[in-house]
Parts: structure tokens; sequence; C-alpha cells
């Protein structure tokens, strides 16, 4: 029995463990100022804690937002905290892909394309590195067009440094995108939305 206990006592541990240092889902009218003096926490704090939200004034219902005070630094060169594993050349290629899908489009649009890509990383029913995703036969038109090539634009990259540090909570579960004025095929329609950016409607 104290054998048992012991074993459930130590899975119990390694679940707090492990679980998500974001601890609030932000909702409609929320604000950084409000959320920090919530969680007794100044703005600076609070912003040191999520160095993947880079404009105080610009937070998303349904982000997650760490209320946890920081006590790791970030990148000196990106300003965020990368946790998703990715090669120099997979986030070149990466901003290159959002910059051509998404040059146009607000800044959080850009985070929500390189999600997508990320996301359709994690996912069984798509290759399992961001290249191979990128190049996947007939899903994404810069590929064929030969947009891909395009030098991208600093919030192109920034927005990737973004999508792969903690912040995939934009576009959450989105594995398509696309621009219902333009696209020819409709056949995501029926697909769920997960949220509209701009010209771009996202789905599950």
């Amino acid at each position: 029995m104290k054998k048992l206990i012991a074993t459930v006592t130590l899975g119990i541990s390694m679940l707090i463990a492990t679980s998500p240092a974001f601890a609030y889902t932000a909702k409609s009218g929320d604000t950084m100022g409000s959320i920090a003096k919530a969680n007794g926490m100044t703005l600076q704090e609070l912003s040191k804690a999520n160095p993947q939200i880079s404009n105080l004034d610009l937070i998303y219902v349904g982000q997650n937002i760490n209320t946890t005070k920081a006590t790791t630094t970030t990148s000196t060169t990106t300003g965020y905290k990368q946790v998703t594993p990715a090669s120099s050349s997979d986030k070149d290629l990466l901003a290159r892909l959002v910059e051509a899908e998404a040059g146009g489009e607000p800044y959080a649009g850009k985070v929500a394309v390189a999600v997508v890509v990320l996301n359709r990383v994690d996912s069984a029913d798509f290759p399992n590195s961001i290249h191979d995703v990128i190049y996947q036969s007939g899903q994404f038109s810069p590929v064929s067009n030969g947009q891909i090539n395009n030098t991208p634009s600093a919030d192109s990259v920034r927005a990737v440094n973004e999508a792969l540090s903690e912040n995939r909570s934009l576009g959450a579960g989105s594995l398509f995108f696309y621009n219902p004025s333009t696209a020819v095929s409709r056949w995501l329609d029926s697909r769920p939305t997960t949220i509209v950016i701009g010209h771009h409607v996202f789905k599950k």
C-alpha cells in the first residue's frame, strides 16, 4: 500500500511539474494591465513573463497569458524564447512562406500562418518537418509560383519567431487558411473555423 501511495504521489508530482506555465486565458475586455493587476504583478513583470507578446496593447481572446514571473532569459536576437525546434534554414523558409502568403495581412495573420505550418508538423496527417510541410505537393501556391524565393520582411521574420515561442494559441488547432474572396476551391467552407484575421479564414 505504501508503495502504491508513493507511486501515485510521484505521478501527481510529475503532472504538476510538467503542467503548462500559462495560467490564464484572455477573455473579451481583458488588457495586459488588468491581468497584471489581478495577478499581483506589475505590467513590466507580466511583459517579461510573456515575451511572445510584442505589443502589450494587442492581445487576443483565447490567448494564453503566463502569470508566473519570468525566471528564464530570452534570446537577445529575437526577443522570444524558442520552444519549438527549428533550424535557421527552417525559420528562413517559414518566414519566406509567411511573407508570400500573408505579406499584406495584419501581423497577427502572419503569426497564424506560421502556426498553421507548425500545427501541420505536429499532425499525423501531414509531413513531420517544416521543409516537407511547405513543399508538400499542391499545398502552398508560393512554392509553385516562385514567390517562396522572395526575401521576407522583418515582420514576417518576427512572426515566425513568435510562432516558434510559447505563442501557439493564435489560431490554435488551425491546419488550413484561405481567402474566401479569391479561393477557387471552396471545400474548406465546411470545416470548423478557428479564427478570421484580415482576409484569411483559418480552419481546423
